[in-house]
């Protein structure tokens, strides 16, 4: 490359979720460091712009309005979730008589249904009032990556906007370009898992209000507020599940998430396709969208979603963030979690060399833990979608992902412990624990739901009932605990993993004795963790229905 080339501390290729709250990260921790954004698409974006990953959890959350300080646009601009929702409705139309998993009231910590195109126009604004250079419709035409025997070189890198060409050079370049990737692809560190799974979705642009599909008093009034519809509603059956997601422009997001063994892509990758199947799996959610297709904003469908990466932080001073390196699957929202743990992890690098230190080796202890985390959460979902339609495997499988997401993961963020390296070293048994526990607990699982009656009564399963499930909620918003206090903490979550495993391995013992044989008791007869003082007194799972 030639030509005289402006020179930033950072370069941000992909100006989407992942790479604005990036920048303003960045700039909130540096006040004065030179911040360069590329966007490919011209701004202001539409609203309900054509992207998924509306619904966020509570890391996301966290991140958008604590760490980043944007709560009062969250609370403003965006609507506050509540909570997941599932409905064992295939082939029903009467939603009041099937069995729901979901809260009765909202629980502690907040979380967002979130209108892309409503945020990251105002990420971009934000972004700017804070010093942030953002161009969009700009172009990236070329990378050429510092090389590896120079550690004072810049990264330099071409782009055009309109008919104009700029050059830059960089101390820090992120690929935050999303599936476009281009570090990715360059360096070929594209990785494929063997999650095979496909999504459609589009918009519908008025309200679906599902609390509206029964005239029940009594089922409309086990919520309160009496307001499902502001959750992330999921209508289950085997291999698939149906969202429901309202969105602040008054638009409501639907998308169907399928194994393809089980429906194949080609049956749901149009409009008129996707109501068909509805019409078969769906059939009250087809009676909703009938009268609406008028009303239809756009539709679109990935294969094969869910990919890895071989690495995505680099000594070498770049790095890859959101959909660009890692993606898992929309279930359960993981997304806005892993865009908050790169772009924290990519901040606390920028940190340390900004401040003379190599990075080299933090860099690939970061990798390591990043992938780690990739791969428990893989495990929540791999071979799993059989066993969705299951309304007495699912549930249990709900209330464990939830207390590992919590109990575990959830507790580092919140706590602002991912780059204590050597308190989460002192924690690397229980922490290893928790993943052979996970990943035998969704072994069981999916042995137990083979053999499963899979009886669908008409119950409302509620985890705002369960007072240790909303306390491990509520115990994401204490003040920062002390090393030793954020170890027993560590520690008390994993003896409760153990007590709910056990109780997991004796209900599914109790609907079939075959499954004796899940690799789960040996785990469990490991002297791993001593109760807590504090460590709730009886059962932790619901009832087992009747």
């Amino acid at each position: 490359m030639t030509g005289t080339a402006q020179r930033y501390d950072a370069v941000i290729m992909g100006g989407g979720l992942a790479g604005l709250t990036l920048a303003l990260q960045l700039k909130q921790r540096f006040e004065d460091i030179d911040v360069l954004v590329l966007e490919r698409r011209s701004h202001p974006v539409p609203h309900a712009a054509h992207k998924v990953g509306e619904s966020s959890v509570e890391i996301g959350a966290h991140y958008f309005d604590t760490v980043l300080g944007l709560k009062p646009h969250m609370d403003s601009a965006q609507l506050r979730k509540f909570g997941f929702r599932f409905f064992f409705s295939e082939g029903r139309r009467d939603i009041d008589q099937v069995t729901e998993i979901g809260a009765s009231r909202y629980l502690s910590v907040p979380s967002y249904q979130i209108d892309r195109g409503i945020f990251e126009n105002y990420l971009a604004e934000e972004a700017v009032r804070r010093g942030v250079r953002f161009d969009d419709a700009a172009l990236v035409r070329r990378v050429e990556l510092a090389p590896d025997a120079d550690p004072e070189a810049p990264h330099r890198l071409e782009w055009s906007r309109g008919d104009e060409t700029h050059s830059a050079e960089a101390r820090w370049l992120v690929d935050a370009c999303g599936r476009a990737s281009l570090l990715k692809r360059k360096l070929g560190l594209a990785e494929a898992n063997a999650h095979d799974v496909n999504a459609v979705w589009f918009r519908i642009g008025e309200r679906i209000s599902l609390d509206e599909w029964s005239d029940d008093t009594a089922w409309r009034g086990r919520c309160d507020p009496q307001a499902r519809w502001l959750s992330t509603n999921h209508l289950v059956g085997a291999g698939y599940w149906a969202w429901l997601i309202p969105l602040a422009s008054g638009s409501h997001s639907v998308g169907i998430v399928a194994d393809p063994k089980l429906h194949p892509l080609d049956t749901i990758d149009t409009f008129d396709k996707a109501m068909q199947w509805f019409a078969t799996y769906q059939p009250r959610l087809y009676d909703a969208l009938d009268g609406k297709r008028h009303l239809l904003q756009d539709f679109a469908f990935l294969k094969h979603f869910s990919h890895g990466c071989k690495q995505v932080f680099s000594g070498q001073r770049w790095a890859l963030t959101g959909e660009a390196g890692l993606f898992l699957d929309p279930f359960y929202s993981p997304g806005s979690d892993f865009i908050a743990i790169s772009n924290t992890y990519i901040t606390d690098l920028v940190a340390h060399d900004r401040a003379g230190r190599s990075v080299e080796a933090r860099a690939q202890l970061y990798d390591q833990i990043y992938h780690s985390f990739y791969e428990s959460t893989l495990a929540l979902y791999q071979d799993q979608y059989p066993l969705f339609g299951d309304p007495e495997v699912l549930p249990v499988k709900v209330i464990w992902d939830y207390a590992y997401y919590w109990g575990v993961l959830s507790q580092i963020f919140f706590q602002q412990r991912l780059t204590d390296l050597m308190l989460l070293g002192s924690l690397k048994e229980e922490l290893q624990h928790c993943q052979r526990l996970n990943l035998a607990v969704q072994e069981l699982l999916r042995a137990w739901s083979a053999a499963s009656p899979r009886r669908n009564i008409p119950v409302m399963l509620d985890q705002a009932a369960m007072p240790w499930f909303a306390e491990l909620n509520r115990s994401l918003k204490d003040p920062r605990l002390d090393g030793d206090a954020f170890k027993a903490r560590i520690r008390a979550s994993t003896f409760q993993l153990r007590q709910l495993a056990g109780e997991i391995l004796g209900r599914a013992r109790a609907d079939n004795a075959a499954l004796a044989d899940s690799t789960l008791p040996a785990i469990l007869e490991e002297n791993m963790a001593t109760p807590p003082a504090d460590a709730p007194a009886g059962p932790l799972l619901f009832a087992a229905p009747g």
